[in-house]
């Protein structure tokens, strides 16, 4: 969801809020609720847990979601959009996606009412491990990839204090950016550059973390523990974590030019579609996945028309069945899409696109979204045991201690289908560069989380918790049609996923039931 819708659903709320700084009435705030008011102008969330309460700021620092419509959890609040999760108690964003802390206000009992009036300041950073502590730590940490695992990792390794150098290496030329924001409002033409980056190159200065762009590794030396760069370049690692990612699934379509054809995984590449688009007036999708669905979005927001052409009957019926996929492919038909399932590209020749069955579209482009596969081949001339992507244990370390693997292409225990599974998810892969780096630290951290997406098309948001490669039975709650519906997965009567739509508050419970089993 994009910043401005968030804000537009604050802005729907009553206005008449309370103002914190002159009292507020303790029979007002049950225990275990949260209040939204105002303190010197701004936005305020009252909190009471047993005999404490909390004042903090009311808006997620992932894209400014308001916490009033989220969840308590003990002494945290969860947000409704991205189920980013922070202290009431010090403000710390405890998990991805948000990293940046909330404000925390003092509060003082007076009475039979408590008043909101003081900014607390900033909790100081956890202090600089000392020197027992760095005997048993690694002397420096190599991430390799520059997503968001890796910026996940480096992040949590200064968080926790750790001291030594940290190297982030990346092929691509742009600094970690919002990747899920690639299919969305900045390829829409909603979000503008700026949106885009994770941080600012400040940040990387500020914190010692060496960012290595437009950089290839050629070589993973376990045993001597370095990493070889392609221009001759070697970094030693006193622990290594490879997050390298996945890549998009070639396809070679016939008669067709380089120019023709565009995948979306980096930023340039949602650059050059976009760059295409303000001259093209049709635009063949192949692949009716999520990548798939989001670009078609995106181009008939921007007036193009669009056709998709995949092979399954049912966009995204393997992912969520086939009940969503009629659901998702009528409402991109109501905004314009014309569909071709059942069928593959056959060739392109000019701007002549020809089908399987023969059909022929004039286009002036195609973006290819027929999925992804995990980027393994370093990791695997290394040495380390590859199953369908780098097969890691439930602290995320590979076959060889002292090297980690998250994101995209790690495979790890899931420990509620009791399934290895691989999600390429993007809160996923940055809670799992956060663990990573608690483990390189010696601290035996389980990656146990829930995984979480969401995907966008138009004006509806579907998000998805847990995790069902396949499942035996679908139970619906509402209606999607009247889009307002909680899809869940099951396998053996037990709950794998849930897919909401407009059910955020629901969403966030499916998360946490499923995170107690």
């Amino acid at each position: 969801m994009p910043m401005d819708e968030a804000l537009n659903m604050e802005q729907s709320k009553d206005t008449a809020r309370p103002d914190f700084t002159n009292g507020f009435p303790l029979d007002g705030l049950p225990e275990g609720e949260m209040v939204l008011g105002q303190s010197d102008g701004e936005d305020v969330l009252l909190v009471r847990r047993g005999t404490e309460f909390f004042a903090i700021g009311a808006h997620c620092t992932h894209y400014h979601g308001p916490l009033a419509d989220g969840l308590l959890v003990g002494e945290e609040v969860r947000c409704p959009l991205h189920h980013a999760c922070f202290s009431l108690r010090t403000g710390e964003a405890l998990r991805a996606p948000a990293f940046d802390p909330i404000t925390c206000w003092r509060v003082d009992k007076m009475g039979d009412k408590v008043f909101v009036r003081e900014k607390l300041s900033q909790p100081l950073a956890k202090p600089i491990m000392g020197s027992r502590a760095s005997a048993t730590l690694p002397a420096s940490v190599v991430i390799v990839g520059g997503g968001g695992a890796g910026l996940a990792a480096a992040d949590m390794l200064r968080r926790e204090g750790y001291d030594g150098a940290v190297t982030m290496i990346s092929g691509d030329d742009s600094a970690p950016y919002d990747r899920p924001n690639l299919s969305k409002d900045f390829l829409a033409g909603n979000a503008p550059d700026d949106w885009i980056p994770l941080r600012s190159p400040e940040y990387y200065l500020d914190r010692r973390i060496d960012l290595v762009l437009s950089s290839r590794v050629a070589l993973l030396d376990i045993q001597r523990k370095r990493v070889l760069l392609e221009n001759g370049k070697t970094y030693g690692f006193g622990a290594l974590l490879i997050a390298t990612g996945a890549e998009p699934v070639p396809l070679r379509i016939e008669g067709a030019t380089d120019a023709q054809i565009h995948y979306l995984r980096t930023f340039a590449d949602s650059k050059a579609i976009v760059a295409k688009a303000t001259s093209a007036k049709r635009v063949v999708v192949v692949g009716a996945s999520f990548i798939g669905l989001e670009v078609a979005a995106a181009l008939r927001i921007r007036g193009i028309d669009v056709h998709v052409v995949a092979p399954k009957s049912q966009p995204l019926q393997r992912i969520m069945g086939k009940e969503v996929g009629r659901f998702l492919k009528g409402l991109h038909e109501a905004h314009g899409v014309v569909f071709h399932l059942g069928e593959t590209v056959r060739r392109f020749d000019g701007k002549a696109v020809t089908l399987s069955s023969g059909t022929v579209i004039d286009a002036d482009f195609a973006v290819l979204g027929v999925g992804a596969q995990p980027a393994v081949a370093l990791a695997e001339r290394a040495g380390l045991t590859i199953d369908r992507g780098i097969s890691v244990n439930e602290y995320l370390e590979t076959s060889v201690q002292g090297v980690f693997a998250a994101g995209d292409v790690a495979r790890w225990p899931d420990p509620r289908s009791g399934d290895r599974v691989r999600v390429e998810h993007w809160v996923v892969a940055e809670r799992q560069g956060q663990v990573a780096a608690m483990n390189i630290l010696g601290q035996r951290v389980r990656f146990t989380a829930v995984p979480f997406f969401w995907n966008v098309h138009y004006d509806v948001t579907i998000n998805y918790v847990g995790h069902a490669e396949k499942w035996d039975t679908v139970e619906f709650d509402g209606n999607l049609d009247s889009r307002n519906c909680a899809v869940t997965y099951k396998r053996l009567d037990r709950t794998l996923a849930v897919a909401t739509v407009s059910r955020d508050l629901r969403s966030l419970q499916a998360e946490l039931a499923m995170e107690s089993v």
